[in-house]
Order: structure tokens, then sequence, then C-alpha cells
């Protein structure tokens, strides 16, 4: 079923990866690529990304690697990138790249490693 969900595409598309580091655009797909420290961090994060999409009922494809994990947004039924895909993408990095910060007294974070862009 085609939808016409209004579509990301030229200075729109690049405004609003503005707002989303890390975050490309590539054939139709708003892709990231995040790089772990090993299999345990990998799988904590597509296990993460698994539970926003399914509470978003909007799902990325997903190339798993040891250490590393690509992410790739689409929405398929308007063929391109919509507001869907800016919003999942946006709570996927706030989720995956959160470490604790002087806001979270006690809170230290992991010193190495860990999960970046």
């Amino acid at each position: 079923m085609t939808t016409d969900e209004p579509r990301y595409e030229g200075a729109r598309l690049t405004a609003a990866l503005a707002a989303l580091p890390g975050w490309q655009h590539r054939d139709s797909w708003l892709t990231r690529q995040y790089t772990t420290d090993g299999w345990r961090s990998t799988m904590m994060a597509v296990n993460a990304i698994a539970f926003l999409a399914e509470a978003a009922n909007h799902h990325p494809d997903l190339a798993v690697h040891w250490g590393s994990i690509e992410v790739n947004l689409q929405t398929h039924s308007a063929g391109g990138i919509t507001d869907k895909d800016l919003q999942l993408a946006a709570q996927i990095e706030a989720l995956v790249c959160w470490q604790p910060t002087d806001g979270f007294p006690g809170l230290e974070g992991q010193a190495d490693g860990w999960i970046s862009g």
C-alpha cells in the first residue's frame, strides 16, 4: 500500500539532518553507523533499537556485526524518508548514545569504548 505521506528531499532533508549528527541520506534511506566495543554492547544496542522500533511500530533495517550496527530507515509505503524516520532516528540516537553527565550524580558512565557514532 502506497501512502501520500510527505517525503523529505533536497534542502528540506538537509535541514532535518542538521538535527541528527552522524545520520546520512543514502539511496532514499536515512542511515547511521554505530561502533561498539564488542558483541555484548552491539547486542544491547540492537535490543534497545528493537524496543523503540516496536513501540513506534516503525522498523529499521539493521546490519549487525561484532563491533558495529548499521541502522537504515525508510518509510516503505511512502517510498522515502518521512517524519516517521526522522522521529525514530532521534529516539535511537538519544537512547544508544546516552551517557550520564554531571546532571546525574553518582552515575559515572562507561569509562572506555561502549558505543560511538
